[in-house]
């Protein structure tokens, strides 16, 4: 087989020499852990998602993790998370003793189905994490009319920095929030997360518990009077600090985040445009109720009227240079849920639908306007 003139991958991190130049200071000052780049990173990032703290994480894993443990999810609590996202979002209950209970997902905006997720709540429901997938928000005024408010909100904004809904930043529309900065998300430091809240008290605990339970931080026993006294350990903490290098690198990223997002929502409209005339590839809408994200374009492929089943438009488009990915998957439906818990694929056909017929095309702010007008052109001579 002939490989193909060029290829247009499904994301690439944008990144150039003022990234390269950050790492400078942080390398030079022999400072490589968290320390004052980790401190500058997260304060730019509450102000700019408009939330009283925000504590770097060595991803979004850890994040959700340590969000759970600091609201105190245990063994015997069941917490709600939607089946069409990332095995993380579920995995990180599990990681805390606690039960993952799977609800279904609206086939339209990708996010949790609020009506699914009321009909599994129980008396052990202790939180709900709602995933702004994609770089959409969550439905969170229909969420929160039918989850009481004792289930606490932890949102997984891992694709939706720069996200809103109705004028509140994503990280600000729960109890705490968790972000990434994985390469394929909108704005990276290579693998890294963030935890945001306005909870005073939670974000006391999260701090400790993300540093090994240490009564006090690394960065205030060495400028604190006592550098070489070690702080006392109460409690079963993590390491899920972030570096210095990666911080440095975040807080350049994160000065271009809305140009980031301006660029990819610019794009979104071209391929509005270019594919509308397409009866059987159904478009992602943009919300009326906030800012999309954009983190990635996902096209749904209507199995009755496509021309192809979803599996071969994406092999013929590999052929053609155009990487494509299912959106995610349903977790219900991966062996180890199975397994456990006896979940079948067509338990939640909303996430299971997702899962078998979502198309993400490449989106990302490597592209130049040749790049789009080739993943359009490509697109539509298959619906010829």
């Amino acid at each position: 087989m002939t490989a193909p003139k060029r290829i247009i991958q499904i994301a690439q991190p944008s990144t150039g020499d003022e990234e390269w130049q950050a790492i400078r200071a942080p390398l030079q000052s022999g400072w490589l852990t968290q320390g004052p780049q980790v401190a500058a990173f997260e304060t730019a990032f509450a102000e700019r998602h408009q939330v009283r703290h925000a504590l770097a994480t060595t991803s979004c894993t850890t994040a959700l993790h340590l969000a759970l443990a600091s609201l105190g999810v245990g063994p015997g609590d069941e917490v709600i998370v939607p089946s069409f996202t990332w095995i993380a979002t579920a995995n990180a209950v599990l990681y805390c003793g606690a039960t993952p209970v799977l609800c279904d997902v609206d086939r339209t905006t990708y996010t949790i189905d609020p009506a699914s997720a009321a009909s599994k709540l129980t008396e052990r429901t202790k939180a709900i994490v709602p995933v702004h997938l994609f770089g959409r928000c969550a439905d969170m005024n229909a969420l929160r009319a039918v989850i009481p408010a004792h289930v606490r909100i932890v949102e997984d904004a891992a694709c939706a920095a720069g996200a809103d809904y109705c004028g509140t930043p994503a990280g600000g529309l729960g109890d705490v929030g968790c972000f990434s900065f994985h390469p394929r998300k909108s704005i990276t430091t290579g693998e890294g997360g963030m935890l945001t809240t306005n909870d005073d008290g939670l974000a006391e605990r999260a701090q400790i518990l993300r540093s090994h339970g240490a009564s006090l931080s690394e960065e205030q026993r060495h400028a604190g009077p006592q550098p070489y006294l070690l702080p006392s350990f109460d409690e079963l903490g993590f390491n899920y600090r972030m570096t210095d290098v990666q911080a440095a690198i975040g807080l350049v990223q994160l000065g271009k985040l809305n140009a980031f997002i301006d660029e990819r929502d610019h794009w979104t409209s071209f391929y509005e445009d270019a594919l509308a005339g397409i009866p059987w590839l159904r478009l992602p809408v943009k919300p009326n109720e906030g800012r999309h994200a954009w983190q990635a374009y996902v096209t749904y492929v209507d199995p009755e009227t496509a021309p192809l089943p979803r599996n071969e438009l994406m092999a013929r488009l590999h052929t053609m240079g155009v990487a494509t990915r299912p959106g995610t998957h349903a977790v219900h439906s991966l062996g180890y849920y199975r397994d456990r818990f006896g979940y079948h694929p067509e338990d939640l056909p909303g996430a299971r639908d997702c899962e078998r017929n979502t198309m993400a095309i490449p989106l990302h702010n490597r592209m130049t306007a040749d790049d789009y007008r080739y993943v359009a052109d490509a697109i539509l001579s298959l619906a010829l």
